[in-house]
């Protein structure tokens, strides 16, 4: 081992000095030359890059992501020139670079998978904040999304940061995508209940109710005959912002209305006939 570290520190040695050799002031000039040149390209192929990312409506945090990392390129191609210039051998330090490069890669992985999920989830858009989605395993309100992680709020209001490969790797609910959204109920009534009566009954409480809506028509149909009642399914559609609203005051009014109407609601239970012999 201490020979290798002898032999590579010679050809270090022996190469400064070749560069050292060659060295002149028309050299430097050029290097100095190169070096402001590769600014000013570089400004310019990134606003470019960055006007291209405007017009795709990229989310503001994926375009920081890829200038950053695309001024990160730029630079890299930008010092091998002139390294290759000066005299640096370029298969070396591409086979140095290769090396480094998969170590890096290998020592933050799971990061850069939460960045790729990350560029994913912005580019795509399939939500933005202000949404109540479920992505990832968790439901909540979504507040920021970012590069690593999306933040989403819980109904309990608990701040839920879900890792972005999680996501974009996952099926993603959002209830917020649409302007309107079908609220759906299954009532039980007894097997003596006239239907009619339940129909009217169903139809008063959603056609009462302010924030329901008239179109598309509501469904109430008879679902399936169980072992001790009958099954209701009753849908209706509402603004996306009211579903629950719409969802809890028809369950608090039905049982009224049910009532007025003479309609049982009924419940899991077995008739017992005693026979005389």
């Amino acid at each position: 081992m201490p020979a290798v570290d002898t032999e590579t520190a010679q050809e270090t040695l022996s190469f400064l000095e070749k560069v050292m050799r060659n060295f002149s002031w028309e050299t430097a000039a050029m290097v100095l030359f190169l070096l402001v040149a590769s600014v000013v390209i570089i400004k310019f192929l990134l606003r470019l890059a960055d006007k291209a990312m405007e017009r795709g409506k990229l989310e503001r945090g994926a375009r920081k992501f890829l200038a950053s990392g695309l001024k990160v390129l730029l630079w890299l191609v930008a010092i091998c020139a002139i390294l290759g210039y000066i005299g640096v051998p370029m298969t070396s330090l591409v086979a140095v670079l290769s090396v480094l490069g998969l170590a890096v890669s290998l020592a933050v992985q799971g990061l850069l998978s939460n960045l790729a999920g990350g560029i994913m989830l912005l580019s795509a858009r399939p939500f933005s904040a202000g949404d109540f989605v479920e992505a990832g395993g968790v439901s909540g309100t979504v507040q920021e999304v970012g590069l690593v992680y999306t933040k989403l709020t819980t109904v309990d209001n608990k701040v839920v940061h879900v890792p972005n490969g999680d996501i974009s790797s996952k099926t993603i609910v959002n209830y917020s995508g649409a302007e309107k959204r079908q609220v759906e109920w299954k009532l039980s009534v007894s097997y003596d209940a006239d239907a009619q009566a339940v129909r009217r009954a169903i139809a008063q409480v959603l056609g009462d109710h302010p924030l329901t809506h008239s179109t598309p028509e509501p469904l109430i149909r008879v679902f399936s005959y169980n072992d001790s009642s009958v099954e209701w399914l009753v849908r209706c559609w509402c603004a996306t912002g009211d579903y629950w609203t719409v969802y809890f005051d028809f369950l608090e009014r039905i049982r009224p209305a049910f009532d007025a109407a003479g309609v049982e609601m009924t419940y899991p239970h077995v008739n017992v006939h005693m026979m005389e012999k």
